[in-house]
């Protein structure tokens, strides 16, 4: 998977570069294009960009389609769309940081 890339680098959607209706009627997602466009910077700085997302998790629904559709219509870049991400209330990990976190301070940017 990593071929030449510099990092490899996981993405949420819903609340994080899409902004979703509380129903969850993802036809309805909204992209954060300021956002679409940071993911897009790290992208073309060679990156390996991965967006992954929990939608039809619960429900067993296939959202693959329309998740793929809005993606390609805010123009974000990216390598491989994921579903089945885990629903979860709490994510432990060594290399995560919280998109608020994120969005508000880029490494690399001033």
């Amino acid at each position: 998977m990593r071929k030449n890339y510099r990092s490899i680098i996981f993405v949420d959607l819903d609340e994080c570069v899409l902004k979703t209706p509380e129903n969850r009627d993802y036809t309805k997602s909204v992209p954060m294009m300021e956002r679409i466009q940071k993911i897009n910077k790290l992208y073309d700085e060679g990156n390996m960009v991965v967006y992954w997302t929990a939608r039809g998790t619960i429900t067993g629904g296939n959202w693959f389609q329309v998740t793929l559709d809005t993606l390609q219509r805010a123009g974000a870049k990216f390598h491989e769309l994921r579903m089945n991400k885990p629903y979860y209330d709490l994510f432990i990990d060594d290399k995560n940081i919280n998109s608020e976190v994120f969005f508000t301070n880029v490494p690399g940017e001033d």
